[in-house]
């Protein structure tokens, strides 16, 4: 895979991804490392509740899917994480219409089906506001 965007600001720390289909967070996590982004992933918010609650880290951005097994949902998990670490970002994921004001703040709504690009420039928007990036061809 071959990202081909330029002016990508280094990105510290390591991205939590959540999502339940295999393939999607799969996916992101090779994203994410194409454009030089540690990332950790878990298939239910409650495991990556967990783990956020008992390690210490730096965590610049939540990816998260609105529907996922167990009993936190993605907006929970985003509000419970901003709550504690209100400088987070987050990505939200949906394959259902989601209310723009029922979004946290500092959050992005990425609506199902996304593209590589979408995901990206997502990230750019999230990370590094004010610092424009270019898609270059392959």
């Amino acid at each position: 895979m071959n990202v081909n965007w330029e002016g990508m600001l280094p990105i510290e720390g390591t991205v939590i991804v959540i999502e339940d289909d295999p393939t999607l967070r799969a996916l992101m996590t090779d994203i994410l490392s194409e454009i030089g982004a540690q990332s950790l992933a878990f298939e239910a918010a409650d495991d990556a509740l967990t783990y956020f609650l008992q390690h210490a880290f730096h965590c610049p951005l939540v990816i998260v899917d609105q529907g996922l097994p167990g009993q936190i949902q993605g907006i929970e998990f985003i509000e419970m994480i901003q709550s504690r670490l209100p400088w987070i970002a987050s990505i939200l994921t949906s394959g259902y219409l989601i209310d723009p004001f029922n979004l946290p703040v500092h959050t992005i709504n990425l609506h199902k089906p996304w593209s590589l690009d979408d995901l990206v420039i997502s990230v750019a928007i999230l990370l590094q506001p004010g610092n424009p990036i270019n898609k270059t061809s392959p």
